[in-house]
């Protein structure tokens, strides 16, 4: 196949590298999804979303849904963050209205022991995406690539489902160390192939979500959710071809541990919207760029209280310096309820007000 296309705008790279930018990046995690009239028509003619996400060229199309309406900074790949417990042989399926669940939670010793990291030949179709998807940008924003985090992947595996209080995970931790470290060791490794797999595809940053380690108490999540990432940015290609592939990872409900974050070897650390950009920067901006953190819910305002709140964020981190980096994302993913309209006034004024606090 040829070579990728030239990238033409970096901006993104630029500030998780913590180098200087013109303005300040946006794009939203879960950006392509269903507050899109696009996405709903492309899933209806999938089937389902496994068959969407499974699908190179349907993943290919949403994909770039977003990238196509709005000025977005970034493209990330469509997929799901349980294709590396569903190639462990869980069995993964979505049932309507409830979410994804496994037919085989990891709820047994035996089944615990029996665990293997997946084939990576049985992701082939999310690499093959990355590639497809890499070229068919043809170099207008790069491509983030991304998995769940060995924590928040093990409490789907060992619940089954999603859940509120994550009892079942939990009592694994307490009774059973040895069986949850067990499991998190697996993922580790599973995690840093497949984002490498990724990167060697074509994937240009790669991002961790670390959606459940807010659920843990300190201490326990230094335990089973930190010390996990650290082993998986341990093992991570931090270039290709010669070329930094930066890193980002983003623990919800993390606020509490926010330096130690920042000390495991990522290049971006994302915040969710109960932190302070501005506290955030001056805990650990001259050591990681920051990511965030707009709560997803002014999305919902009218366009000019969405600005005011955009403007609020900016200010709040100051002008970038050097030294620093800020790239604009939700607090988490934007809700499949969100006005279209709101998200292009959002990415207006993102643009807008950082090119104005760089002129000044």
């Amino acid at each position: 196949m040829s070579p990728f296309a030239t990238l033409s705008n970096d901006t993104f790279l630029r500030a998780l590298l913590r180098q200087p930018t013109d303005y300040t990046p946006v794009w939203l995690m879960r950006q392509a999804g269903r507050y899109l009239p696009e996405y709903r028509a492309t899933r209806a003619r999938a089937g389902s979303f496994l068959g969407l996400a499974k699908n190179p060229d349907y993943a290919t199309e949403v994909t770039l849904q977003p990238v196509d309406r709005y000025p977005l900074d970034a493209a990330i790949l469509f997929s799901d963050i349980l294709t590396v417990p569903d190639a462990m042989g869980l069995g993964l399926y979505f049932a309507d209205g409830e979410g994804p669940k496994f037919e085989r939670p990891l709820r047994s010793e035996e089944a615990v022991l029996k665990l293997r990291a997946p084939d990576l030949d049985s992701l082939d179709y999310v690499f093959k995406a990355v590639t497809q998807i890499r070229h068919a940008l043809g170099g207008r924003v790069p491509l983030i690539g991304f998995s769940g985090s060995p924590w928040t992947l093990a409490c789907y595996m060992v619940e089954g489902a999603g859940s509120k209080e994550w009892h079942t995970i939990k009592k694994m931790a307490y009774s059973r160390p040895d069986l949850m470290h067990h499991i998190l060791s697996i993922n580790a490794r599973a995690v840093a192939a497949y984002l490498n797999a990724q990167i060697d595809a074509g994937a240009q940053a790669v991002m961790i979500f670390d959606s459940w380690g807010g659920a843990l108490a300190d201490g326990a999540y230094q335990t089973f959710s930190l010390a996990y990432m650290r082993q998986v940015m341990d093992q991570l290609k931090r270039d290709k071809d010669g070329v930094r592939v930066p890193a980002v990872v983003f623990t919800k409900g993390g606020g509490l541990w926010l330096e130690q974050i920042a000390a495991i070897g990522a290049d971006a650390v994302g915040l969710d919207w109960t932190v302070n950009l501005g506290q955030a920067r001056a805990l650990v901006g001259d050591k990681v760029a920051l990511q965030g953190n707009l709560d997803p819910a002014i999305l919902f305002a009218s366009p000019e209280q969405i600005r005011v709140e955009v403007e609020r964020a900016l200010m709040c981190y100051g002008t970038p310096a050097a030294g620093g980096g800020h790239v604009f994302n939700l607090g988490h993913g934007i809700s499949q309820f969100t006005p279209p309209e709101s998200v292009s006034a959002m990415i207006e004024a993102v643009h807008r007000f950082s090119r104005a606090q760089r002129a000044v």
